[in-house]
């Protein structure tokens, strides 16, 4: 089949960005989204032309890194489905195709759908982690977690980071990211020694990098790839007001 792509060009990221046009003609019902843009990339290399930079590692929607605008929607017209897993089944013969990279002032673009996520890293690295030292590892059954508080926990850490739900907020807010974090470890024992100052620290670095805030419209989790739920964020709301009182104490 034949699409044209209307794809985000930026040298750099200082750089003024404008979309470019392109034409793609044999494109394969079965290929994957980014078999297509590699496609259109061996096109353009062979033409003398400048290739369009973009993220792939895992194709396995893991590693979260492959984030694009797929008309107006984060990750493609796909739910719960990461930009490597979709495929050009999806769209039609002719169908004109919008890709754009993420836009937050927390994700500044690098280089045409490249975007810097370091932001997420930084969050991490102000208390999404658990320092105590842990010793020989434990007996399976030594610290006992209720199903229903493990399930939640694994449905959390399912996060991979890939910053849709910010994609996907007017606000451009982290709150979910933020939320599945912070909650992963707020069910488990492992998390309660950091639990006062886990959820303050991790806000106030989301803030001061520039993300917006929540304002629950819910799209952050009809975005999320792995169908994160914002439930998560009462959660962290929890953890928060928990830890604010603790600290005023």
């Amino acid at each position: 089949m034949k699409i044209y792509l209307n794809i985000w060009k930026q040298a750099n990221a200082k750089a003024k960005g404008k979309f470019e046009k392109y034409e793609l003609d044999g494109v394969d019902a079965e290929m994957s989204f980014l078999e297509m843009l590699d496609s259109l990339n061996e096109r353009l290399i062979k033409e003398g032309k400048e290739p369009v930079a973009f993220e792939h590692d895992c194709h396995e929607a893991i590693c979260g890194c492959c984030s694009l605008y797929i008309n107006g929607h984060p990750h493609g017209p796909d739910n719960e489905t990461a930009t490597c897993q979709v495929h050009m089944r999806v769209f039609k013969d002719g169908d004109t195709i919008t890709i754009e990279p993420w836009r937050s002032k927390g994700f500044p673009v690098l280089k045409d759908l490249i975007v810097d996520r370091n932001a997420f890293d930084k969050i991490m690295a102000a208390g999404g982690f658990v320092s105590i030292d842990a010793g020989q590892a434990p007996d399976a059954n030594a610290n006992l977690v209720g199903k229903i508080a493990a399930d939640k926990a694994f449905d959390a850490a399912a996060c991979i980071g890939c910053g849709a739900c910010v994609a996907a907020c007017k606000n451009s807010s982290a709150m979910l990211f933020v939320a599945a974090k912070v909650s992963q470890l707020a069910l488990l024992p492992q998390g309660k020694v950091e639990a006062k100052r886990r959820a303050l620290n991790m806000i106030a670095k989301m803030d001061e990098l520039g993300f917006g805030s929540c304002t629950n419209t819910g799209a952050c989790a009809v975005a999320c790839p792995k169908g994160i739920s914002i439930e998560h964020i009462a959660t962290l709301n929890r953890e928060y007001l928990s830890a604010s009182f603790s600290e005023a104490e």
